[in-house]
């Protein structure tokens, strides 16, 4: 179990809020660091693994136009991935990974090309569109190392939300150094 798991547990729990997981190339990691937290179902309602690009219209209702334009490793499909199992699941917040972890590119994208968002609370204007916040990353390693870097930026981004709504705005100007190419 990993700290920031752990962290993002309790502030949840705390907070009397709930997290759903949207998962893609993660294929449920995710999920399963968040319980491996004891108490996690507190405040874990649940995951989505889809792994197919036609389950993120399905089942989070990914705009099947923005799936057939862009595929499915795009930083709106995350955002709203991230807003969809929120909504399917009843959450406060929901978070998603998409992204290609080789060993083969995908939709154009190469490996190592990761998005993660998260939706939540303080981002209900964003909600309609699909928005949140969303985090591009560039990964190196094997497949193993960028499905567990990407396990780890969703969560690290979910925690500095959370950590964020309850100290203000002091961490934005990190997030934003921190979340870049």
């Amino acid at each position: 179990m990993s700290s920031t798991a752990a962290e993002v547990l309790r502030l949840l729990t705390v907070r009397g809020e709930t997290l759903a997981v949207a998962e893609s190339l993660t294929g449920g990691l995710v999920a399963a660091e968040i319980t491996a937290t004891p108490g996690a179902s507190q405040a874990f309602r649940g995951s989505v693994t889809a792994y197919a690009t036609e389950l993120k219209h399905q089942l989070l209702g990914v705009d099947v136009t923005l799936l057939a334009e862009r595929g499915a490793v795009d930083p709106q499909v995350a955002a709203q991935m991230a807003a969809g199992v929120r909504k399917a699941l009843g959450a406060d917040w929901g978070i998603a990974t998409t992204g290609v972890a080789g060993p083969e590119p995908q939709d154009g994208q190469p490996v190592g090309t990761v998005f993660v968002a998260v939706d939540g609370p303080s981002r209900a204007s964003f909600h309609a569109a699909g928005g949140g916040k969303v985090v591009p990353l560039r990964l190196n390693g094997d497949r193993a190392e960028i499905r567990m870097e990407s396990v780890r930026s969703v969560l690290a981004l979910l925690l500095k939300e959370l950590a964020g709504e309850q100290t203000g705005n002091e961490r934005a100007q990190d997030t934003e150094q921190n979340g870049g190419f």
